[in-house]
């Protein structure tokens, strides 16, 4: 692996924290240390602004803009979505004796900023001394209503160390925001109102539609006076402070956007906020702790070191899991089936807020094994936006529904026609998804009522798109590019193939099925989609004859021509050229035998169970020295496969690497945003990894190897019902039932019974 670690942060079991403040890195923190409650989300940038370099963005999940790209070729979209920044509520200015506040021109010290994950708080504290010698601490507090999910709270604590006197200061709310990337606002003039206490405004985005309501209110001094404009409001007031006291300003704010709009928006505007009034910041803050206990209790995982040698760097890897295990709380918990999960989360405008099929293959794994109503929606949404997919497959000339690579709303929204055209695996993913979920669950109403449509509509448009080879008669997919992303219009990836051929197979066994067990519906669903006699039929025979690129003994050659690439040696690569999209011409990429993130690795992982150990080894030995992981999914696949083959040194270097990826600034491009399929798949690594959970097969599987680094690792899993505490220690694993009816598993392929008892496994 020819990255590093690009060490900052302090290492803290349980907070993240930044001491001293770098100009230079103040976007990567503004990443790090955004909060969220799947409602909203708000990058960590300071709260009075300044002039250091900063990304502001508060976003709603959901919430978009469109733009018109112009007619291109058929086939190519002409137009997109992308999420914009919603109503700025951090906003705050702060004077001292005509001096305002600005941490790129004043005179500050003892700077630390903490991110607590077990209380979902963000603090931020320093001295600030002014040119006349007043020294003041300033507390800044903030964070995102984990129980009331339209909320978020705001406190700046003001503590005079040498003077009594006043400090002026101002807070607003607005929808006068920029996107950065287009520098525009794509907010309409707003209805604003404002009191001494009060902030209400509404907008409308220019071209979408969507209507959003945001509120506030702030606890001020009884003289504070009311400014409005177009699309902002302001409160003023000058605040005693008394030496050696601590005066506060308060702010909660409240938006809304559910559907509705005009005067039934802002009538439940008010209403929200006024329910909003009769709850102090006290007892909101003691709330949240509350669900964050809860949450951790049931969803943490915890390593402890083999021995004190290896306290600090086991310490930082499970820093590192805690911080993956909080991003993802935070940014998805099943509330909406509006929604997806973004790229970037809510923490930047790189990827313009776009779920990508990461979803699906990476993702929803974690609310399979953590919160099956979360994966149930995640799916809903595909379902919600089937129709969508149905029409994206007549632009590329096929039947069918294709699922588009990036999307919010279920539109195409990608314009780069390499994309959005040639990678097929976000309808594979999907056709994954529902087997995953119903194998996981049983749950058979969605199958019928949602899940056969949607295989049915993306089995059409896989048939629809595979071709035969006049020389060999197998079929495959041409002119596509697989996961890998640095070779395009390639023939017969494996991946698309190998996916292809289990979509296929699946949809024609889902049909079978339905039409022997529910016959009115199968009746039903056949009338809707005009279903041929002979579809599924045809679909079964092309799975059937998919041509696999595989010799003798077993390694898969990811494409057909791939083996005669040149070859990079991707460790003689300068870290300084990372990311190489940034600093590599956009053809050169593609010369080589170079890979951007697993291809063939990625469905032995998804198909783990249908593939011999191996093939498994021949193909990871063989791509992992060519694999250069500029996604962020590549490094937890890689650890995934390198603990089932035993190779425990590179699974724990890759642990760590998906772990703080964010953190630690591996790809240099932490400042965009965080890489929510990296943080994902941290859990992953452990799950799937270290406890060699497998849950493809008919059984649920486990096979625990625990790193020599490690004394213990415990986690806890939900499934059908049941939770599954798991303890791995060096020399055996205890699993034991916390909640639910006996089940029998198989560990290390042998079968065992689990229950509340508990049973211990020594390792093998």
């Amino acid at each position: 692996m020819a990255k590093a670690a690009d060490v900052y942060f302090a290492v803290d079991p349980w907070k993240i924290i930044e001491r001293g403040f770098d100009p230079a890195y103040s976007r990567v923190s503004e990443s790090v240390f955004s909060l969220a409650n799947e409602t909203m989300g708000v990058r960590g940038c300071f709260d009075e602004g300044g002039s250091a370099d900063s990304l502001r963005g508060a976003y709603v999940n959901g919430v978009y803009d469109l733009e018109q790209l112009g007619r291109s070729y058929c086939g190519i979209i002409d137009k997109s979505h992308f999420m914009i920044p919603c109503a700025e509520w951090l906003m705050c200015r702060i004077s001292l004796d005509g001096e305002v506040l600005d941490l790129g021109k004043v005179q500050f010290a003892d700077f630390t900023r903490e991110l607590d994950m077990r209380a979902g708080t963000l603090t931020r504290r320093f001295v600030w001394t002014t040119a006349s010698g007043k020294a003041l601490r300033l507390t800044f507090l903030r964070f995102m209503d984990m129980t009331n999910r339209e909320r978020a709270c705001q406190r700046i604590t003001f503590e005079p160390l040498n003077f009594s006197g006043a400090v002026e200061f101002s807070t607003s709310l607005s929808f006068d925001v920029q996107h950065e990337g287009r520098r525009q606002c794509f907010w309409q003039d707003a209805r604003v109102e404002a009191d001494g206490r009060r902030m209400l405004l509404q907008s409308r985005t220019l071209k979408s539609g969507q209507e959003v309501f945001a509120g506030a209110l702030a606890d001020l001094p009884a003289d504070a006076c009311a400014h409005t404009d177009a699309k902002s409001a302001t409160l003023c007031a000058s605040i005693p402070l008394e030496m050696g006291k601590a005066a506060h300003a308060d702010k909660r704010v409240v938006i809304l956007f559910d559907g509705s709009e005009g005067e039934t928006l802002w009538q439940r505007g008010q209403t929200a906020l006024a329910e909003c009034g009769k709850v102090t910041l006290e007892d909101t803050l003691t709330a949240q702790r509350n669900y964050w206990d809860n949450w951790w209790r049931t969803s943490d995982i915890r390593i402890e070191p083999a021995n004190d040698a290896l306290a600090d760097s086991v310490a930082a890897e499970q820093q590192g899991i805690r911080f993956c295990s909080f991003q993802l709380a935070q940014t998805y918990n099943g509330g909406s089936m509006r929604h997806n999960i973004g790229a970037k989360g809510l923490t930047g405008e790189a990827y313009n807020g776009h779920a990508f099929w990461d979803t699906e293959a990476c993702c929803l794994p974690f609310y399979l094994f953590t919160n099956p109503d979360a994966a149930r929606n995640l799916l809903q949404f595909r379902y919600n936006t089937l129709p969508m997919a149905i029409e994206r497959a007549k632009m590329l000339d096929c039947t069918g529904a294709c699922y588009p690579i990036a999307t919010l709303n279920g539109d195409e929204a990608c314009a780069l026609w390499q994309h959005a055209s040639l990678q097929l695996q976000p309808s594979t993913a999907v056709a994954y998804g529902i087997w995953h979920y119903v194998h996981l669950t049983q749950d058979e109403d969605f199958l019928w009522e949602c899940g056969a449509e949607m295989l049915l509509q993306i089995a059409r448009f896989m048939a629809s798109r595979v071709e035969q080879s006049g020389r060999t008669g197998k079929h495959g997919y041409y002119g596509v590019m697989g996961p890998d992303e640095f070779h395009m219009m390639v023939n017969n990836n494996a991946y698309t193939n190998y996916m292809g051929k289990r979509t296929l197979a699946y949809a024609a066994e889902v049909l079978e099925a339905m039409q022997r067990r529910q016959p009115a519906a199968y009746a039903a669903l056949t009338e809707k989609t005009a279903l041929a006699p002979g579809e599924p039929a045809r679909w079964q025979h092309i799975a059937d004859n998919m041509y696999l690129p595989q010799d003798e003994t077993g390694l898969i050659e990811q494409h057909d021509g791939y083996f005669d690439l040149p070859h990079t040696d991707i460790h003689a690569i300068p870290v300084s050229e990372f990311p190489l999209y940034d600093h590599w011409s956009y053809d050169r990429i593609y010369r080589s035998d170079m890979i951007k993130q697993p291809d063939v690795l990625m469905f032995l992982y998804l198909y783990n169970s249908s593939f011999t150990r191996e093939e498994k080894r021949i193909n990871y030995e063989f791509y992992e020295p060519r694999t250069i992981h500029e996604s962020s999914l590549s490094p937890a696949i890689h650890s995934i496969l390198a603990a089932e083959l035993d190779r425990m040194d590179e699974a724990v270097r890759f642990f760590g690497y998906a772990t703080r990826l964010d953190l630690d600034n591996y790809n240099r491009n932490t400042r965009e945003g965080l890489h929510i399929t990296s943080i994902v798949m941290a859990w992953a690594n452990i799950v799937y990894g270290f406890a060699g959970l497998r849950s493809d097969d008919a059984q649920l599987r486990f096979a625990p190897r625990l790193p020599e680094r490690w004394k213990q690792v415990s986690f806890s899993v939900m499934y059908r019902g049941r939770v599954i505490r798991i303890c791995m220690e060096a020399d055996q694993t205890h699993f034991r039932l916390t909640q639910g009816e006996p089940l029998t598993v198989l560990i290390y392929d042998q079968p065992c019974t689990l229950g509340a008892e508990g049973c211990t496994i020594p390792r093998i």
